[in-house]
């Protein structure tokens, strides 16, 4: 498939809001991984913001902790929150430069291998819900053409987040809704390490076990995790469903 036809695909999927088992953590999740499809960048990441302002990552690319950890060294400061707070796209083409000015984002994005990044805000209507942040393993600012391109993905996921139930929604319903959306990671992140201790596996392996298993049963992935975190499924009925 062409790159015109993956992008006329990416925008149906992610505005595809009515089915019955619509999962908005999904909806981050196919973000992600479609900047990572599209645009030329490594790795994705969206953080949307709670009823404190606080930056709260919703969906990676990269499950690992070390990903995570790049992320949560922005909560309070860094390029990201930036973006959150002027509603504006924010570039860092060479990080190795901004070690004045972000000096433990920067060591730990360096050691990590990326070398640039690129933040735009999701938003809806101008008003700010979080960032998608796009990383890079070499320096230099990502391409116009692809700034846009994520900007209007994001947008058209943020749009979607409206159309979420049958009910209309308005801007204020949305960031209602979005909080719970943040309440639901909480809790997946509860049942990634119950799994990964259970498992004895990496956080990132256990994320891939609990989203097999809800594939397979057909529910939501948030659904799962509300079951295992209050102890209606046992993490070895998750782990033993691979086998």
């Amino acid at each position: 498939m062409n790159r015109e036809r993956r992008l006329a695909q990416a925008f149906v999927v992610l505005a595809d809001t009515y089915a019955a088992e619509f999962d908005p953590l999904h909806l981050f999740h196919r973000l992600v991984h479609t900047c990572q499809d599209l645009l030329d960048v490594d790795e994705a990441g969206v953080m949307i913001a709670d009823a404190r302002g606080s930056l709260k990552t919703m969906a990676t690319t990269d499950e690992d902790e070390v990903f995570a950890e790049l992320l949560r060294l922005q909560n309070g400061h860094g390029p990201c929150v930036d973006c959150y707070r002027t509603v504006k796209p924010v570039s860092v083409p060479d990080m190795a430069t901004e070690h004045e000015h972000w000096p433990k984002l920067a060591t730990a994005m360096l050691e990590a291998g990326y070398e640039s990044l690129q933040v735009v805000p999701m938003r809806l209507h101008d008003r700010p819900l979080g960032a998608l942040t796009l990383l890079r393993r070499r320096p230099g600012h990502l391409a116009e053409d692809d700034v846009h391109l994520a900007q209007a993905l994001a947008d058209s996921a943020a749009l979607a987040l409206m159309h979420w139930s049958i009910e209309p929604a308005d801007v204020e319903d949305v960031i209602t809704r979005v909080q719970g959306v943040i309440a639901a990671k909480a809790t997946l992140e509860i049942a990634k390490g119950m799994v990964a201790q259970y498992a004895e596996a990496t956080i990132g392996e256990a994320a891939r076990l609990l989203s097999a298993y809800a594939s397979r049963q057909q529910v939501r992935l948030t659904e799962t995790a509300h079951a295992l975190v209050t102890r209606n499924v046992t993490p070895a009925a998750i782990v033993d469903a691979q086998t």
